[in-house]
């Protein structure tokens, strides 16, 4: 399989056709931004973790029956995935209080919630990706309400094992984003990737923050952090 020309240059990743019909072919970057572009940044070795994580975390929900893009990892930095129209939702998950949640509702960080919050807001960089509602897909345009019932379910799913087999190596998942996508067939499957830059852990005995909010917070130790969810997954560290 050859790499082709490229499609689409995003904040962390880049997309490139392939050789392979249906196939796309994914390069993890090693930079960073937070407050919808407004800081950037380079975290040392963020495309390569970033890659493994997914790989790893993508694959545990595909073995859990989660059909996503991910096919295999083909180097450090670079994976191949099924292609997909990706959706204009960003799908937020929600388990404790965080971000703008906690500036939205005036609830303290950390504050469990009572049940789980799935959010959706509009994937536009130049309206800074604004909180919307099933009206406001509607007239957008952007998905179906049955869409919408098969995305909330599949995200409600996803965070249940997400959730359980992090608790298990001493992560809390707090909110994480998701994205879906529509194969050439007209599937929805998840797509995008599940990493530190889309999720919010936290250490479960120290409440340690574990992801790209230490960044986007000044908080040092982030190539750590990241280096730290590896190990935990069960990944190689010696990258």
């Amino acid at each position: 399989m050859e790499k082709l020309d490229q499609l689409y240059e995003g904040k962390a990743k880049k997309v490139f056709k392939t050789s392979e019909p249906e196939t796309y072919w994914i390069e993890y970057k090693d930079d960073a931004t937070a407050f919808n572009g407004e800081k950037k940044g380079k975290i040392a070795g963020k495309g390569t973790l970033n890659n493994e994580i997914s790989a790893i975390l993508l694959s545990l929900l595909k073995e859990k029956g989660v059909e996503n893009h991910f096919i295999n990892r083909i180097s450090a930095t670079e994976q191949v995935v099924k292609q997909v129209a990706i959706i204009p939702i960003e799908v937020v998950v929600r388990n404790i209080a965080a971000g703008s949640l906690t500036k939205r509702l005036g609830w303290e960080e950390g504050k469990a919630l009572p049940c789980t919050l799935v959010e959706f807001y509009y994937k536009n960089d130049e309206l800074g990706d604004p909180f919307i509602n099933n009206d406001h897909i509607e007239i957008l345009g952007l998905a179906t309400e049955s869409d919408l019932v098969y995305i909330r379910k599949q995200a409600l799913t996803i965070n249940e094992i997400l959730k359980d087999f992090l608790l298990r190596k001493g992560i809390i998942l707090v909110d994480f984003k998701l994205e879906f996508g529509k194969t050439p067939a007209g599937d929805i499957i998840l797509a995008d990737e599940i990493s530190p830059d889309t999720c919010r852990f936290w250490d479960l005995r120290t409440k340690e923050k574990l992801d790209k909010d230490r960044f986007r917070r000044d908080l040092g130790n982030v190539e750590e952090a990241y280096h730290e969810i590896l190990r935990r997954i069960g990944g190689r560290v010696d990258v």
